[in-house]
């Protein structure tokens, strides 16, 4: 057999524009050192990563480096969803960062660099072919946030969420890889299509512990990831702690990252007898601890992460039904990997928006604060609050925010295809949980703003950012453009695919 790799330039298209976009960005900062300029180009670079993404999806599935019938890299359908969301993803929390770059607190040049390179992972992800490659691009998405998570300038609370984001990030890694090398060693092969086939021609092997112990361990690192529980402790400290437009691309391009990695490794790799009851249970506990938690949270960020975490849950539900699926036909296998992926589309925009909406009402520069402190901002902000509570709706799974209400028929849909009546059971039971805590943030905005004592007295938020007067309202919101345009715009893609949902639908299913 031949060991010369064919090399596809077209198919690499995607990746070529989004390393540029860092490349670029990092010589603008250096020669010409002028904020304006280094933000148009990283937000240039995405577009042209989006729309090559797109153009290089329309057609026929792209593969390279490949050896045999193995490739390492294979553009398609799926992939170009992947990168074209990551990258319209990094578009849109760069459109967030401008009130924080404006106030100084983090260095634009390194900020839009990191965010590039985190793109370019991304973008890679969605086509990798084999565990190193999915294992690298992971990495490359995820390595850029530890910085940006901690690049918060004066704020102690950002260097301890850097902190146990780095060290809960290497362990998933070394367990990732970890599990990647027994299977290897068990199987002699590391492209997801080989390990499959393998996998499936001699059940033998998944009799043995070694076995065994990869595919756990696999499944298990990329669960943290997902911040699937009891994985998740990470998340809501990290989110928290960090700048209010990286919590929002941890929020969405992190954890799609994550759903597209698990997601490669179940449909292409791992054997769903194995995988499937594993996966359910994260589903069940991830989605009910998520909600139970959520109810108890006073601060925003903590609460959209927590829900966050939720949400996790009701993107494995389709994964973990493949068990019951595997025995039916491949229809249900396919609605339930395209139920998985549709479901993160949907999920992520509504999750951009609401930061989105919560970067609008909020000091630029400042934490999300408490829900207290956007008690009332529907009377001072109608337009700005009204699309906060849309996408609040969404998550939730109410019309109007039909984005959120079809994403949820189609993972119960897929589950009672599957045979999974008691999971879909469990996802309607937490959706119901879900509905108390994102109504009643959604009801805060239109509640009478608390009345200020008359000496206000300071005290410290939970994250370490500014005090903030017990019972004071809110400061005024920054009125950013780039803000506007981007809540704008996430809120637009929300309602128009809760009206077409069909459209992304079809690209997951390819």
């Amino acid at each position: 057999m031949s060991v010369v790799q064919s090399v596809d330039n077209v198919a690499l298209l995607p990746a070529y524009l989004a390393a540029g976009t860092a490349v670029l960005v990092l010589l603008a900062d250096l020669l010409v050192a002028r904020s304006r300029v280094t933000l148009a180009t990283a937000a240039a670079g995405a577009v042209a990563t989006a729309l090559g993404a797109a153009l290089v999806g329309a057609g026929d599935e792209r593969r390279t480096f490949c050896v045999g019938p193995d490739c390492s890299y294979v553009f398609g359908g799926r992939a170009a969803l992947v990168a074209a969301v990551v990258a319209l993803l990094t578009l849109g929390v760069l459109a967030l960062s401008g009130p924080l770059l404006r106030a100084g607190q983090s260095p634009t040049g390194e900020y839009c660099f990191l965010l590039a390179c985190s793109m370019t992972g991304g973008v890679v992800l969605g086509a990798a072919g084999d565990l190193i490659t999915l294992v690298v691009a992971l990495e490359t998405l995820t390595l850029p946030l530890y910085v940006l998570v901690g690049l918060r300038r004066g704020s102690l609370a950002s260097a301890e969420a850097a902190v146990t984001f780095f060290v809960v990030s290497v362990v998933a890694t070394t367990l990732t890889l970890l599990g990647a090398a027994l299977l290897y060693a068990a199987t002699g092969g590391l492209h997801l299509g080989r390990l499959g086939a393998i996998l499936t021609d001699r059940p033998d092997l998944l009799d043995l512990p070694l076995t065994t112990a990869a595919v756990a361990l696999v499944v298990l690192g990329l669960a943290f990831k997902v911040a699937a529980v009891p994985f998740h402790a990470w998340a809501p400290a990290t989110y928290d702690g960090a700048p209010l437009p990286v919590a929002a691309y941890l929020s969405t391009a992190s954890k799609l990252g994550g759903v597209v990695a698990l997601l490669a490794v179940v449909q292409h790799a791992l054997p769903a007898d194995v995988t499937g009851p594993v996966l359910a249970l994260l589903a069940v506990l991830t989605m009910t601890v998520g909600n139970l938690v959520a109810l108890r949270q006073r601060r925003t960020v903590r609460l959209l992460a927590w829900s966050s975490v939720a949400q996790a849950g009701y993107i494995l539900a389709p994964l973990g039904a493949l068990a019951l699926a595997a025995g039916r036909s491949a229809d249900a296998r396919t609605a339930a990997y395209a139920a998985a992926v549709a479901y993160a589309v949907f999920f992520v925009v509504l999750e951009l928006a609401a930061f989105a909406a919560v970067v609008a009402l909020r000091p630029a520069g400042a934490d999300g604060g408490t829900v207290d402190d956007l008690r009332g901002a529907g009377r001072r902000h109608p337009w700005r609050a009204a699309a906060l509570g849309l996408a609040l709706i969404g998550l939730a799974g109410l019309p109007p925010g039909l984005a959120g209400l079809f994403a949820k028929v189609t993972v119960v849909r897929s589950l009672l295809d599957g045979g999974a009546g008691w999971l879909a059971l469990v996802v309607a039971v937490n959706a119901v949980l879900g509905l108390a805590y994102y109504l009643r943030l959604t009801a805060a905005l239109w509640a009478a703003p608390p009345v200020a004592p008359a000496a206000p007295v300071a005290e410290p938020t939970a994250a370490g950012g500014d005090a903030t007067p017990v019972g004071a309202p809110a400061p005024a919101a920054v009125r950013a453009g780039t803000v506007g345009a981007a809540l704008v715009v996430a809120t637009v893609v929300a309602v128009v695919i809760g009206f077409a949902p069909q459209l992304v639908l079809d690209l997951a299913a390819r």
